[in-house]
């Protein structure tokens, strides 16, 4: 038996020896991403019916190919340009099973983090597209309840580390792992001149704009930029996943992107999915899996994070229906003539990243 076991090993052993090399000749090339759009969401099918935030990104970009991804039940769509997108039904379990898969090449792909947002009424309007230059995290904090909080205090809201709110932690202490105060921000940096640069390109497309919506702005009176038609801008995305709403939580929200940007951010997206996609990023940056510094992040506004003068807040929490369709849309028309700048001089720009 010992000997009949060694000459199979042997001959087994010689079949490996002998195939490895042609196996490496005939591995097939990677996908170049060139452009990668990565959505939240979507109702129903991909196309052809009321869409969410991916399908006017299937649609207009012609992603008509479907490309299977390992280890995941989600599927990327392509077109022939290069241009990719990816629906994160599981989260960030289909952002590292993409970045993981070895039949992709991420090295040089630039990332459109797309979708829709709470958005600041003293900042921008339903329908307004915002580049980011910052994602912030809003999850990680104390909490008292405000009905109980100490005289003076706006909210019931603060870093973990500090003593009150609006102000930074003074020490490290309070996370076991953690050395250095700079490691606890909850401010993640984008390439801001890419955002800079991407907001340019954009900066001078037709939006578009909505009977029912446009109704709706009278109501804001007192809030000149609430009442603006659509329009593109620059501006922090806050992610959070508490669905919170009210001129409480709003005020909350602007001082928190002030304080983790150190005053260079401003507040005007919101959403519960931001926060954790960039931490995924960022983690895939420092592993070599792809390049975060051709990370951008555009957000268009559904609805506001607080209800207009004399309506209350529970009359007015949830109410993105009607706004949706509209911010679906211009997420689309703002990215596109960054989309088409970038393949028209790819190989610029596979290099060297603009801005």
């Amino acid at each position: 038996m010992k000997r009949f076991f060694f000459r199979i090993s042997s001959t087994l052993a010689g079949v490996a020896l002998t195939a490895a090399p042609s196996l490496a000749h005939t591995a097939a090339p990677k996908d170049e991403i060139k452009v990668l759009i990565v959505a939240n969401w979507e109702v129903g099918n991909d196309s052809g019916d009321e869409p969410g935030e991916y399908q006017d990104w299937v649609e207009r970009l012609h992603l008509d190919e479907k490309v299977h991804v390992r280890g995941i039940p989600d599927v990327l769509r392509r077109n022939s340009d290069g241009v990719y997108a990816i629906v994160l039904k599981q989260g960030s379990l289909d952002l590292n099973a993409l970045a993981l898969d070895p039949h992709f090449d991420l090295h040089h792909t630039y990332w459109i983090f797309s979708g829709i947002s709470g958005v600041d009424p003293n900042v921008a309007s339903v329908g307004s597209v915002a580049w980011a230059r910052w994602v912030v995290d809003g999850d990680a904090l104390r909490e008292i309840d405000d009905r109980t909080i100490p005289k003076g205090w706006p909210y019931g809201l603060y870093a973990i580390g500090a003593d009150r709110p609006d102000t930074l932690p003074a020490n490290a202490n309070h996370y076991g792992s953690v050395t250095d105060v700079a490691e606890l921000t909850k401010a993640y940096p984008l390439n801001q001149s890419l955002a800079r640069w991407a907001f340019n390109l954009s900066s001078k497309v037709k939006l578009s704009d909505d009977t029912v919506i446009a109704e709706r702005r009278a109501q804001w009176k007192g809030f000149p930029n609430a009442q603006k038609a659509p329009f593109i801008l620059m501006g922090e995305t806050l992610g959070a996943e508490r669905y919170w709403h009210g001129p409480s939580r709003n005020k909350w929200a602007e001082n928190w992107v002030k304080l983790w940007t150190k005053n260079q951010g401003q507040f005007v997206m919101t959403n519960e999915e931001s926060q954790h996609y960039q931490l995924d990023i960022r983690t895939l940056s420092s592993l070599g899996y792809l390049d975060a510094n051709r990370v951008m992040v555009l957000r268009s506004g559904s609805n506001f994070d607080m209800p207009p003068p004399g309506v209350s807040i529970t009359d007015s929490i949830g109410d993105e229906a009607p706004g949706q369709k509209l911010a679906f849309d211009n997420n689309e028309r703002a990215a596109e003539p960054v989309i088409s700048e970038l393949l028209k001089h790819w190989d610029e720009y596979k290099t060297h990243i603009p801005g």
